[in-house]
């Protein structure tokens, strides 16, 4: 088993999307990157701690490679908005891949160079590739959701799309009981 850490908006987004591909064990909703211990989501949201709202991600790399995740992760956000995702604005939902060794380091270099010569994005990509340094689990209210809450408007409105557009582009790496 290994572990991946991504920033990339809101984590809510993250969490479902991530949580539907094989492979992936388990995804936790926190925070990451910043100096504070234990934030508080208000202490995040509010731009108080540097923290970025991340997921950790416990994944089989014989069945999801780190590589493919950051290819999901690069098309289901925008990569080229500075601490921003929509609506959703402040350095807590900058797009950060926090690597835990430099083989992560390397693999993350080359898939941001491949997305950027690709030109899937005509605008520069800002995502920050940076060494892993904490993660602090957010409160249970967090962790799931999309499956607590997906009658919610933000749910349908934000989450939804992100859903279909990964059974879409990566129907082929989604567990079964999600399609």
């Amino acid at each position: 088993m290994e572990t991946a850490t991504l920033a990339g908006g809101c984590f809510w987004c993250t969490e479902a999307i991530f949580k539907r591909l094989k492979g992936v064990i388990s995804v936790t909703s926190g925070y990451s990157g910043g100096k504070m211990e234990n934030p508080s989501y208000d202490q995040v949201v509010h731009g108080n701690t540097n923290h970025a709202e991340a997921i950790q991600i416990k994944f089989d790399p014989h069945i999801i490679s780190f590589e493919t995740l950051l290819e999901v992760f690069f098309a289901l956000h925008d990569p080229t908005t500075l601490n921003r995702q929509g609506a959703d604005i402040g350095t807590q939902y900058r797009s950060v891949i926090f690597y835990y060794d430099d083989k992560q380091k390397k693999i993350a270099e080359e898939v941001k160079t491949k997305v950027e010569k690709s030109k899937m994005y005509s605008d520069t990509i800002v995502t920050e590739i940076t060494p892993f340094s904490n993660f602090f689990k957010a409160e249970d209210y967090h962790q799931n959701f999309y499956e607590n809450q997906n009658n919610s408007p933000y749910c349908s409105i934000v989450i939804d799309p992100k859903i279909q557009k990964l059974l879409e582009k990566f129907n082929s790496l989604v567990k079964e009981e999600y399609k």
